[in-house]
């Protein structure tokens, strides 16, 4: 056969190759990384939208937990899989955004390491105490804290993140001592609220919204510009007199850098699809969430500008984290 014969047929068969096992995408069970425990925020948006997924995708969704240190044990184990679509990661601002600019060494870098996917929702941030805490308002919860110093103990997901940087903010404005009690993730430290372990915490609304209304934990405020439309009678923190105690979170998903584009495509595609699902969009909003989708680009800017946003957060607060 003549050489360059033999070299277009080469290219031709390389190419064949490749598309056929792009076509075959996905060819085994898909796993998402939930880096916290389970229960959580993230677990549950996850768990609401694997059944869609294993639907569009014709594979099994695999939600695996791997809880620790604000989320970075997780991220770092997706950033260092094979950039296959085979792996994927459950993120929140903690993780994306915020760990970025109070972890010194953090063993990833959110816009180096990872092809941003989408957002999946957004959800509003409230302030939640045991009814057995004598406060009924923020106003009276700050009283409280002033008149017992370090007395007043307020959980979190984990050192450095959302829930973390709220309280710290709370802390600085309204000059009081609580006691930071940092857990590997929402759910267990909201279970220790519930059961009186905890003064209160910071806590994403889909985690604690059963809570609120069974009466079990008692809601002081949101920490957002407006009020929640799913507890429209619990104040803004800007309403109760701290206006710089407002944040918004949001769950993500990424992949791993160097994820090839056709991939990236079928996964981003086929996660908008799930999440614009009714039944997918109904458990979103039930748990007190709101469904939000950008394609690959723009969430990709929408980090960049929100890891800057939250580094002068982090330098006002003077949070830091080793």
């Amino acid at each position: 056969m003549n050489p360059s014969v033999r070299i277009c047929t080469a290219i031709l068969l390389a190419a064949w190759s490749a598309g056929a096992i792009a076509q075959a995408f996905p060819s085994k069970p898909i796993r998402i990384v939930v880096p916290f425990s389970a229960g959580g925020p993230s677990d549950l948006t996850m768990r609401s939208m694997a059944p869609r997924l294993t639907e569009l995708l014709g594979q099994p969704i695999i939600v695996d937990n791997r809880a620790g240190a604000t989320g970075i044990i997780g991220a770092e184990m997706v950033a260092k899989s094979p950039p296959d679509g085979y792996t994927l990661l459950n993120a929140t601002a903690s993780v994306v955004a915020i760990n970025m600019v109070t972890y010194p060494k953090l063993p990833y870098d959110t816009l180096r390491d990872f092809q941003p996917l989408t957002p999946v929702m957004t959800t509003t941030t409230i302030l939640v105490v045991h009814p057995s805490v004598p406060a009924k308002n923020l106003r009276e919860l700050v009283a409280l804290a002033k008149a017992r110093p370090g007395q007043v103990s307020m959980g979190s997901a984990g050192n450095g993140g959302t829930l973390h940087l709220a309280l710290e903010m709370l802390k600085k404005q309204a000059t009081v001592d609580m006691t930071h009690v940092p857990y590997k993730g929402a759910a267990p430290a909201v279970v220790d609220v519930v059961a009186g372990q905890l003064s209160g915490m910071f806590v994403d609304l889909p985690v604690v919204s059963p809570y609120i209304k069974a009466g079990r934990v008692r809601a002081l405020a949101v920490a957002s510009p407006k009020r929640s439309a799913y507890f429209p009678d619990v104040p803004t923190t800007r309403e109760a007199g701290f206006p710089n105690v407002e944040l918004q979170n949001y769950y993500c998903m990424l992949l791993p850098a160097k994820t090839p584009r056709d991939i990236v495509s079928k996964l981003h595609d086929s996660i908008v699809k799930a999440v614009n699902t009714p039944v997918v969009r109904e458990k979103f909003i039930g748990l007190g969430a709101d469904p939000l989708t950008m394609t690959p680009d723009e969430f990709t800017k929408f980090l960049r500008a929100d890891i800057e946003m939250w580094g002068r957060v982090v330098k006002a607060a003077g949070v830091k984290v080793d």
